[in-house]
């Protein structure tokens, strides 16, 4: 073997000492005693978690690369114990067809600090069948946001929906209904607010109801009726922590994002049915700007970041006893695995080695200048987090006390 890591593991649903043996990028034993190991790795009382996987972030590459890169991004991810993201489709060209696949998959090979999977948009004219074999999931977009990739007419997505569904690909929806929205002139996030409402949101969830049984995943839901709604109709869902922590009397561009921050009590709601399971993964829609973009309100770009604060601060919610180790677990790692068909996302043999060390004793404050995107923001600036100490992908150590030392071993998990 080529590694072994000895300490408190999560596997199978509990923390239980074990040594995980590790052996060409995988899992291949696990027990209480794994003699062996051209390196061994004693790690005593940290917690060894399998690592993240991000189903949602807009990592800019191609064509937006003053805002965020494929190497800037995931190293971002790196730091902050996320082994996989998940790219979105809205970049420049947009990811509407197979050689637009095939020329953004060329452009970040070999630039990649995390192993990656590229969703693929559909569109009017998009063919899911041939797009399949190379994205790992599509991209419906029912509302207004950064690109031009909107479809919110019903007979354009059941035509759309009804090709994508044989390929077994899951379908992410930005799920806000564009005929409810209005164009009002925004000053602040209040108004973005009254522009962006959440029956918007609502009615789109209700107009995906005929695909009930479909695999669909509805992104950054904003309310506790959207988890139930999205639940009740078989859907996935995702949330992001800028949803679950701030609300729309934050001041300032850098919080305007779509869908829009809610009110207090929708807010509130929110974090309630986090807490209780009902929401199935945690996403962070990393959506950077540079800070000059930032500036105006009325024309700023809507979108946060949180590819490398996301993890750590829900580990101190974890600390704290907010949410379980659990609950963390299964939205981070399990459910997007499982719903995106990867070999990663838990420690179990046959699985990708990919493992995010914490110190729970090691809490510290975000501090923007020291994050690692191309445009770090502010948004979490003085929050506590617990950043991981080492991070391994497919068994090669990327980050060791706390410090980057790996390499650019990154691989499309589609191939």
């Amino acid at each position: 073997m080529d590694l072994v890591i000895e300490g408190n593991a999560f596997i199978n649903g509990t923390l239980k000492n074990a040594a995980i043996g590790i052996e060409n990028g995988k899992i291949v034993t696990i027990g209480k005693i794994v003699r062996g190991g051209d390196v061994r790795i004693e790690l005593k009382d940290k917690l060894i978690l399998p690592g993240s996987i991000d189903p949602h972030v807009h990592f800019r590459d191609p064509g937006l690369t003053k805002k965020e890169d494929f190497r800037t991004g995931t190293t971002a991810a790196i730091h902050g114990g996320v082994t996989c993201v998940l790219d979105m489709p809205n970049t420049v060209p947009p990811v509407t067809d197979v050689r637009r696949m095939r020329e953004k998959k060329s452009a970040i090979r070999n630039r990649a600090y995390t192993d990656y999977g590229l969703f693929s948009a559909l569109t009017p004219d998009s063919d899911p069948v041939s797009l399949a074999e190379e994205s790992v999931g599509f991209k419906l977009f029912m509302g207004s946001t950064t690109g031009d990739l909107m479809m919110n007419e019903d007979s354009l997505i059941l035509r759309s929906i009804k090709k994508a569904i044989p390929t077994g690909k899951t379908i992410s929806v930005h799920a806000e209904d564009n005929n409810l929205m209005g164009k009002d002139t925004e000053r602040s996030n209040r108004d973005h607010l009254r522009n962006r409402p959440l029956e918007a949101e609502l009615n789109a969830i209700r107009r995906l109801a005929q695909y009930k049984g479909a695999k669909m995943n509805i992104c950054h839901i904003t309310s506790a009726q959207s988890a139930a709604l999205s639940g009740s109709l078989g859907f996935t869902t995702e949330i992001a922590l800028h949803h679950l922590l701030f609300n729309s009397d934050a001041e300032g561009a850098e919080f305007k994002v779509n869908p829009p921050l809610r009110d207090e009590n929708t807010r509130e709601g929110l974090f309630a049915a986090f807490k209780e399971e009902k929401i199935s993964m945690i996403g962070s829609d990393h959506a950077p700007h540079t800070e000059e973009e930032k500036q105006e309100y009325s024309t700023a770009p809507s979108g946060i970041q949180g590819i490398e604060t996301t993890m750590p601060i829900m580990m101190n919610f974890f600390k704290k006893g907010v949410v379980s180790l659990d609950t963390l677990v299964k939205m981070s790692s399990y459910t997007p695995a499982r719903t995106f068909g990867l070999r990663k996302g838990r420690i179990e043999e046959g699985y990708d080695a990919d493992l995010a060390i914490y110190d729970l004793k090691n809490v510290r404050t975000v501090d923007r200048d020291k994050l690692h995107g191309k445009n770090p923001s502010a948004v979490y600036e003085g929050m506590e987090a617990i950043f991981p100490d080492m991070v391994i992908l497919r068994g090669s150590i990327q980050i060791e006390d706390g410090e980057f030392c790996g390499e650019a071993l990154g691989e499309d998990v589609i191939g």
